[in-house]
């Protein structure tokens, strides 16, 4: 099966994408384990995509994961503060109760991460500049990790967009690719002897020889084969 992932919002300002090629919750799981370097440094990759690098960088790691999703956040900003103050102001409705995978989750203790699930009073989110564990600074530490806390640390939880769907290819457009494809490959050097006899005889007429081909026209063109013998 083929598939389109399409990210669906309510108004977007000017500009903004509707359809995402990727699934930030996935690129987010993609760099579970990633840390700093040097330790301790809080130099990343998504510091320097940011701009900051060196600085605290757990909102940069959701604005980057965002942003490679094709999605970027409406508001760019590196403090937790500041993106929950923004949606207050100008999109309330985004700051929801009931939270969903890919919700961006704003904690009580000046840290941010990707909503992977929430169950049992209990969220389990994908995390940038935190510990692997409760040893270590839970808001400042060295790399990315699925930690799971309870809700009464969150503050807020945000949902930049309504939903995620994927949209299935039509059969039409499955065979207008793959059709499109093999026309552009060349006929094997084995075949090409016995097309140019089947163009003579009729049975063809040697256009788009790579096309597919219908039961209805194999059959077609097994009777003129069998016509062209007698």
């Amino acid at each position: 099966m083929f598939r389109r992932a399409a990210a669906v919002s309510g108004p977007q300002p000017q500009g903004r994408p509707t359809v995402v090629s990727r699934d930030p919750l996935e690129i987010a799981r993609g760099e579970l384990g990633r840390t700093e370097s040097p330790a301790g440094s809080n130099r990343t990759k998504y510091g320097a995509w940011y701009g900051l690098d060196g600085q605290p960088w757990c909102m940069m790691f959701v604005q980057w994961c965002f942003a490679q999703a094709g999605c970027p956040l409406p508001h760019r900003t590196a403090s937790c503060g500041e993106l929950l103050n923004w949606y207050r102001r100008y999109a309330p409705e985004k700051i929801v109760t009931a939270p969903v995978a890919r919700d961006i989750v704003i904690y009580r203790f000046g840290h941010t991460g990707i909503l992977e699930s929430s169950a049992d009073g209990m969220v389990t989110v994908v995390e940038g500049n935190t510990s692997a564990g409760e040893v270590g600074s839970q808001d400042n530490g060295g790399g990315v990790y699925r930690r799971r806390r309870s809700q009464t640390q969150v503050k807020a939880y945000i949902r930049p967009y309504d939903r995620y769907e994927e949209e299935t290819m039509t059969g039409k457009e499955i065979y207008d690719a793959l059709s499109d494809y093999l026309k552009k490959q060349p006929v094997p050097g084995w075949a090409k002897e016995e097309l140019a006899e089947a163009v003579k005889l009729g049975i063809t007429d040697g256009k788009e020889p790579m096309g597919m081909v219908p039961r209805y026209q194999a059959a077609i063109m097994a009777k003129r084969a069998m016509e062209a013998k007698k």
